[in-house]
């Protein structure tokens, strides 16, 4: 599931993504404070899921971020939630950009969408990070480790998030969603997905901690200043609820198991030489950072990320297909599932699955 570099950037608008800007621009100037036209509608290249589009007046710059049109996927492209909990990390001084409205009524554009800032930065697909300077590696890896350990850290009830997402159980819950969204999309049937669908909820482990998750936290979904390393925005909330830290934490660390093929994945290169820290020294910090003693059922974790991740990209293939995806590179995605499975068994193995 690598992700290229063109991947950056905005675009003219596909035809099926196309809306009625002039509805929006009505909308706009309704419900969002202090905004002042002409307005202008650009695509942004990347997002698998939902469209997201910037918006630029002639003083400011918005991003739109919609569900697809078509038919889609049950409980997916949730961006009420996602504007719900921005607005929310916003008031606790977490790095997210502004939120300025939500809108539900279809009959806008032709789909939900809510309306943020546009936050200058960097944005980063590969993790090798071939863009800086080898000795700011290090600093911007510790800065996301410190950032997710900071989202794990935050009251969920007094950021008003109590009733985001159901507490405990939380594996159980996202292996049972996780599985019957891969079936609803199966284009194939791949041995290692119907073994992990049959063994996961046999290994969940005993610790039932719970925190706010994001659910896709990486670095191309993080805006970095432009010159330091410093995270200014945290993006893509989509599948973010009340669950497993270390759920949410190692699905970050599988970029250190990931190939370069692969998410620009780190394993197999030289991380002392390209000054990046190594997966101990990052899961020491995050520990350090959250009071914990270490990160238990490490195999099972990444298993059950594995799989996600081969579920949410049978997910958008399945949405190419059918010609709803947000972008043309989401059949590709289809070429992933498998290897994705095949990685994740291997882990189950580890865990102990036979």
């Amino acid at each position: 599931m690598s992700q290229p570099p063109d991947f950056s950037g905005v675009t003219d608008t596909p035809e099926r993504l196309k809306f009625d800007e002039a509805a929006l621009a009505r909308y706009m100037a309704k419900n969002v404070k202090g905004f002042k036209g002409p307005l202008d509608v650009k695509k942004f290249k990347g997002g698998q899921s939902n469209p997201t589009y910037l918006l630029t007046t002639p003083t400011k710059k918005y991003v739109l971020r919609r569900k697809p049109p078509g038919k889609l996927l049950p409980s997916a492209h949730a961006v009420d939630r996602e504007y719900r909990i921005m607005t929310a990390l916003g008031a606790k001084k977490f790095p997210v950009p502004k939120t300025y409205a939500l809108c539900e009524d279809d009959t806008v554009i032709g789909t939900a969408f809510f309306i943020m800032d546009f936050v200058e930065g960097r944005i980063f697909w590969d993790a090798s990070l071939p863009e800086v300077a080898v000795s700011e590696r290090r600093a911007l890896f510790f800065e996301l480790v410190d950032v997710i350990a900071q989202l794990h850290r935050i009251d969920f009830n007094a950021a008003g998030l109590a009733e985001y997402g159901k507490a405990g159980n939380y594996f159980e819950r996202q292996i049972d969603r996780w599985s019957k969204q891969y079936k609803a999309a199966e284009t194939a049937n791949l041995e290692p997905m119907n073994r992990l669908i049959a063994w996961l909820p046999s290994a969940i482990p005993a610790d039932d901690a719970v925190t706010i998750v994001h659910g896709d936290f990486r670095f191309d979904n993080v805006i970095v200043d432009a010159k330091a390393a410093k995270v200014r925005a945290v993006l893509d909330w989509e599948l973010s609820t009340l669950g497993h830290p270390l759920a949410d934490f190692t699905y970050f660390l599988m970029v250190w198991h990931f190939p370069p093929t692969i998410r620009g994945g780190l394993a197999g290169l030289d991380l002392q030489a390209l000054g990046i820290p190594t997966l101990d020294e990052a899961v020491k910090r995050y520990c350090s950072k959250t009071g914990r003693e270490s990160v238990a059922d490490f195999d099972f974790c990444l298993a059950y990320n594995m799989f996600r991740l081969a579920s949410i990209a049978q997910g958008v293939y399945a949405r190419a297909l059918q010609g709803n995806a947000s972008s043309p590179e989401g059949v590709k995605l289809g070429e992933s599932v498998a290897p994705l499975a095949e990685m994740a068994w291997s882990y189950a193995k580890r865990a102990g699955a036979d």
